[in-house]
């Protein structure tokens, strides 16, 4: 047995890359969907106080992102978009990235087409706006000062939904899907702690650890980590193999691939040195 052990942790690396390759490549072309259950994670917490809201509440949802985390992120946009939509809240949609302003319009045109939703009435996209947290105190005061129009240059007074909505305090959330500076920290200090809006959002898998301590002080009302906090909604809102649900398949696979290498790497190398055979 002893022999087997070592001979694994001497496997030739091209050996490990291949395995690790088979293990993203084959879920993925046998359409291999895990179970994915929902337990008392942040995602609930987020998706719980969505549920909570009335109908017709007015909802912020910042796209802070570019196409680089797409993979994580936007499969968050849809299913929190959908959700939105499901309650018949109105949705407002902008960006602190430039390129996210697009990737939003991509998300909320898709979900309203598949729910009948008309675009001015139920929702609109106000766009991208550079200035960071300096811009988030400004929309604290006046939304249409710092956007007189929309994406496509529709004057603010020309679009319905936008009637009764005057500041940040006219929104019951905000959500930022975030994949960094700025994003949902910026939020969190400008529009919740100073004007009082609740907030929530979704980061990349990377960021989520730091995001922890203001879902701990309650200046989060929940949060989306990564694929997993992706699928977890699409989960909770009723999406059958969303995207992220689809991918949390080959990324568990690979993961336990390269743990089970990890794993012989060190008994190998343990059962080398209790021979002498290590230096």
């Amino acid at each position: 047995m002893a022999g087997i052990i070592e001979k694994l942790g001497n496997t030739d690396r091209r050996i490990i890359f291949i395995l690790i390759a088979l293990s993203v490549i084959v879920p993925i072309l046998f359409n291999l969907i895990l179970p994915n259950p929902v337990g008392a994670e942040p995602s609930r917490d987020l998706f719980e106080y969505v549920d909570a809201l009335q109908e017709g509440s007015n909802v912020l949802v910042s796209f802070d992102y570019d196409p680089s985390t797409m993979p994580e992120l936007q499969p968050m946009a849809e299913a929190v978009v959908l959700h939105l939509f499901k309650k018949n809240i109105n949705v407002v949609g902008m960006a602190l990235w430039p390129q996210g302003a697009s990737l939003g319009q991509d998300a909320m045109s898709k979900m309203a087409d598949s729910l009948g939703k008309v675009q001015y009435e139920d929702w609109c996209n106000l766009g991208y706006k550079t200035g960071g947290g300096v811009m988030i105190v400004r929309l604290g005061s006046s939304m249409s000062a710092v956007f007189p129009a929309d994406k496509d240059n529709v004057p603010w007074s020309e679009i319905p939904m936008l009637r009764n909505i005057t500041d940040l305090e006219s929104f019951s959330l905000i959500i930022s899907l975030s994949a960094g500076d700025p994003g949902i920290i910026a939020w969190v200090m400008m529009a919740g702690d100073r004007f009082g809006v609740p907030v929530g959002g979704g980061c990349t898998a990377v960021s989520a650890p730091t995001l922890y301590t203001y879902l701990q002080t309650g200046q989060m009302v929940g949060m989306l980590g990564g694929l997993k906090g992706a699928a977890d909604y699409e989960t909770l809102v009723g999406i059958e193999g969303g995207q992220a649900v689809r991918g949390m398949a080959p990324q568990s696979v690979a993961h336990l691939v390269i743990m089970l290498f990890i794993v012989i790497g060190n008994v190998a190398y343990f059962s080398q040195k209790k021979k002498g055979g290590a230096r």
